[in-house]
C-alpha cells in the first residue's frame, strides 16, 4: 500500500471539479508533482448508468474519460461519490481495474445536487450509512480507501464524527477544516486539526491524517503539519496558475513569459481529452494564469473571448508582452 511509504509531511493535490482533471494534472507532473494525486470527484452512480445501462462505450463515455490518467501520475487516487453502497462498490472494482492505487470516498461535497441523493456531506449527518459506503468500498478490491470529509455538518462535531471513521480504518482521512455550512466563506480552522490528532491517536492511531483548507505554499503546508501533527497536507485553491506548487515555487517567482507558455501548454492538453470537454472550461484557468501584471485585465478580458488553442495562442502573439 503506498500510504505507508509516503514520507512525512506529504503533500496531495485536491480533487477539484472541472479543475483537476488529465489536462491539469498533467501539466503539474512535468512541473513538480505532489507525492499523491486526486482525480476529480466521480459519480459512481453514473459510472454504472453510463456503462451498465445506457451502454455508452469507455472511449465515449463522458465519466471514463475523468478515469483516464498518465504514466507521470502516481501514485493516483480515484474520489468517488454515492449514497448507496451496491454503487460504490461497483465504482471501487472498476477503478482497481483500471490501474489507480487507492479509492476515495466524498464525504465533504457541499453541493445540493450532491447532497439530495444523499451523498457528500449529507453523509456527516447520517453516518451509519457512511459506515456501510467505507465496508462497501473495503470489501471488493485491494485497494487502500480513504475519506475525504469536513469537521462538521451546521457545527463542528469531530468528537461524534470522526471517529466513526476511525473505527473502520480507511487508509487516510482528509480533514477540511471547515463545516458544510461555512462552505469556504469564512478561513480554514487548523487549530482543528490538532483536536482531529488527538482523537486519532484515542481511537486508530494507524490512520494518516491529512489536512485541507487555505494552504498557499508548501513551506506553509510543512509549518502547518509540524504544528498540528498530521500527516500530510492537501493543496487546492493555491494551484490554480501555479502548476510549480508542488516543486515549492511561488506564483509571483515565475516569470510572465513561463506561465503563458504553461497556460498555452493547459489548452493543449485539454483539446487531447476525448471525448472533448467544453473549451469553456478552461477559461478558469485563463483568470488565474493571467493575473497579477500591467495590462492583465485588458489581455484576461481578450483571451476569454477564446474557443480553441489557436484563438488562445493568436491573442497570445498578438498581445506580445
Amino acid at each position: 500500500m503506498f500510504w505507508k511509504n509516503l514520507k512525512k509531511p506529504f503533500f496531495a493535490m485536491a480533487p477539484m471539479k472541472d479543475v483537476t482533471d488529465w489536462a491539469f494534472r498533467a501539466l503539474v507532473a512535468k512541473r513538480g508533482a505532489p507525492n499523491v494525486f486526486w482525480t476529480e470527484f466521480i459519480s459512481a452512480d453514473g459510472l454504472y448508468h453510463t456503462r451498465e445501462i445506457k451502454k455508452i462505450s469507455d472511449d465515449e463515455n463522458p465519466l471514463m474519460r475523468d478515469l483516464r490518467f498518465s504514466d507521470d501520475e502516481h501514485p493516483i487516487v480515484a474520489q468517488i461519490f454515492s449514497s448507496k453502497p451496491e454503487m460504490i462498490s461497483y465504482a471501487t472494482k472498476l477503478v482497481a481495474q483500471l490501474g489507480f492505487e487507492g479509492v476515495d470516498l466524498n464525504m465533504g461535497c457541499p453541493d445540493r445536487s450532491i447532497e439530495k441523493q444523499g451523498a457528500g456531506a449529507a453523509l456527516i449527518k447520517n453516518p451509519a450509512l457512511a459506515v456501510e459506503l467505507i465496508r462497501a468500498a473495503k470489501e471488493v478490491s485491494g485497494l487502500p480507501v480513504s475519506v475525504k470529509t469536513r469537521v462538521g455538518y451546521h457545527k463542528e462535531t469531530l468528537d461524534e464524527w470522526l471517529p466513526v471513521i476511525l473505527e473502520e480504518a480507511p487508509a487516510a482521512i482528509t480533514l477540511h477544516l471547515r463545516t458544510r455550512k461555512e462552505l469556504s466563506l469564512v478561513p480554514a480552522n487548523w487549530k482543528l486539526m490538532k483536536k482531529a490528532v488527538e482523537i486519532r491517536k484515542r481511537v486508530n492511531p494507524n490512520v494518516l491524517l491529512i489536512g485541507n483548507g487555505d494552504v498557499e505554499s508548501m513551506a506553509e503546508g510543512e509549518r502547518l503539519a509540524t504544528d498540528t501533527c498530521c500527516d500530510g497536507i492537501m493543496i487546492g485553491r493555491a494551484a490554480f496558475g501555479n502548476p510549480w506548487i508542488f516543486a515549492g515555487r511561488k506564483s509571483d517567482d515565475t516569470p510572465l513569459a513561463e506561465k503563458l507558455t504553461a497556460l498555452v501548454e493547459l489548452a493543449q492538453n485539454f483539446e487531447k481529452i476525448s471525448p472533448p470537454k467544453n473549451f469553456s472550461i478552461l477559461k478558469k484557468h485563463i483568470k488565474a494564469f493571467v493575473t497579477g501584471f500591467s495590462g492583465a485585465a485588458a489581455l484576461r478580458a481578450k483571451l476569454m473571448e477564446s474557443n480553441s488553442t489557436t484563438d488562445l495562442e493568436r491573442i497570445l502573439r498578438r498581445n506580445s508582452l
